[in-house]
């Protein structure tokens, strides 16, 4: 097994390095090595995903990504801004599905900004397509009216597309991990606007017949971030867009108690994966050690399931982390009233200490 470490920027070096020490701890017998990426490949190299890099990860079974950016590159080219990283490593890795699920803990629920009744018992899966819409689709660009040919003296265009394959595709891996839990899938779209999601909607439709023992039910996603407050516990697995469901598994992290604890994966169709934090870099708090690195210890836990075939590891560290929660120990982002504030280091100790206990 080998997995391709990218750390990035800010925060990222701090938790991607409790992650690391979390694997190590099982005893699993893997092959890493470390790349910069973002805003500090810029840095050191001039472009925020160097080739090096690329296939690094392109070779690695799995990689293991913290955040990347920072306010300070704001002014570059968009083509060389960190973020461009993570968007060139979905694209060139084939990465078309994001698993991002919103876990309310027992022991998180009045950190939620919901009501306890809300959020109790909390389990959503949140598959977002990775590869289409307005992020990749073509032209995208700025331009000034010349004769005034077009109203303004300057306009910007980003183009929304899919394909029905690249539908089918996602559309078949939401039916696939529904029938894995509650059988019930809900596809957000936007087909009153747009003839994008009038296609995914038809699309998706089509292949639900697939799948008789799964329910099916479509959403506006205006609808959708409505009832993600009001009543989340009616979703089980919600399949959508790029940019949707960007934004709604931002807003789903909120009913978890903090985006701090909502790991993700990004996988191709080989299972090869991209696992990260749902946050990002956190310039702000970086070099500080008060980030919350369970989001990404969680996502190496879903590494080891869904691309190194680890299934009892995974498990393992996701044991963990309930017991250190159990014990009250608490990041920033999480804490409250009578718990143990700690800071990343001491987190990411606590978990190993929590697996060493299980044996």
């Amino acid at each position: 097994m080998k997995i391709a470490i990218l750390p990035g920027d800010g925060i990222g070096a701090e938790i991607v390095a409790e992650a690391v020490k979390v694997l190590h701890a099982l005893d699993l017998k893997f092959e890493t090595e470390s790349a910069l990426v973002g805003g500090a490949a810029f840095d050191a190299h001039g472009h925020p995903l160097p080739d090096a890099t690329l296939q690094l990860a392109k070779d690695a079974d799995a990689v293991l990504f913290g955040a990347v950016g920072d306010w300070k590159y704001d002014t570059l080219d968009r083509p060389l801004r960190p973020e461009q990283a993570i968007l060139g490593l979905r694209k060139n890795l084939g990465l078309f599905a994001n698993f991002r699920p919103a876990i309310c803990y027992a022991q998180l629920v009045d950190a939620s900004s919901l009501k306890r009744e809300l959020v109790s018992g909390l389990d959503i899966l949140i598959i977002r397509e990775l590869t289409g819409d307005i992020y990749f689709g073509q032209p995208r660009g700025r331009r000034v009216a010349v004769d005034g040919h077009f109203p303004g003296s300057e306009e910007a265009f980003d183009t929304m597309r899919y394909s029905r394959p690249e539908i089918e595709r996602i559309a078949h891996v939401a039916f696939q991990a529904a029938r894995k839990r509650h059988q019930r899938v809900t596809s957000v779209d936007k087909a009153n606007v747009l003839e994008t999601f009038q296609l995914w909607k038809d699309v998706v439709s089509e292949v639900g017949l697939q799948y008789p023992d799964v329910a099916l039910d479509h959403m506006y996603v205006d609808n959708a971030a409505m009832q993600l407050v009001k009543a989340p516990k009616k979703f089980d697995v919600v399949v959508t867009g790029n940019m949707f469901g960007d934004i709604l598994s931002d807003a789903a992290a909120m009913l978890t108690g903090s985006i701090g604890m909502l790991p993700s994966a990004s996988l191709n169709d080989k299972n090869q994966g991209l696992y990260e934090p749902s946050h990002g870099s956190a310039p702000d708090i970086a070099g500080k050690g008060v980030a919350n690195p369970l989001a990404t210890i969680l996502s190496a836990a879903m590494m080891l399931r869904f691309s190194l075939n680890q299934p009892e590891a995974a498990m393992r560290i996701e044991k963990a982390v309930d017991t250190v929660l159990t014990q009250g120990l608490r990041t920033p982002d999480i804490y409250s009233d009578g718990m143990t504030k700690v800071g990343t280091a001491d987190m990411g100790a606590a978990v190993v200490k929590a697996l060493a206990s299980q044996a």
